[in-house]
């Protein structure tokens, strides 16, 4: 069983956001490690870069396959995590804490409609396993 913190907000995409203040931290969650794979390569956003809610915006390499991150919120790229290019696999080992992915400051405070609870994405991962 996957446990999620509850003070995240998730995509359907499997991303993770923590918002502090107007800054959203963005990694993938559990289930998306877990389905990819070993994570062996990362290539993140620019710092400074605008980022549009629902464009990729990062790629994630496996052995399995490559797949792109997704920015479930719009704004700039404020800060990446340049220790998990260095270590992808802190990514399938820490995928909520040491293994984030990068900081968008938001164009706009109010998170989109899209983004589920941690109750959502549980059920959503429910229907994918069924």
């Amino acid at each position: 069983m996957t446990i999620l913190p509850n003070d995240l907000r998730y995509t359907t995409e499997h991303e993770w956001v923590r918002v502090t203040g107007t800054v959203a931290r963005v990694g993938v969650t559990q289930h998306a490690t877990q389905t990819l794979g070993d994570i062996v390569y990362v290539s993140l956003p620019t710092v400074g870069a605008q980022v549009i809610a629902g464009d990729a915006c990062a790629e994630l390499e496996s052995t399995k396959s490559v797949s792109d991150v997704y920015a479930p919120v719009g704004g700039v790229v404020a800060t990446v995590n340049e220790s998990v290019t260095d270590a992808p696999e802190s990514i399938n080992l820490d995928p909520y804490d040491a293994g984030w992915l990068f900081d968008i400051e938001m164009d706009d405070v109010n998170l989109p409609d899209n983004l589920l609870t941690s109750g959502d994405y549980s059920s959503l991962l429910e229907a994918l396993d069924s």
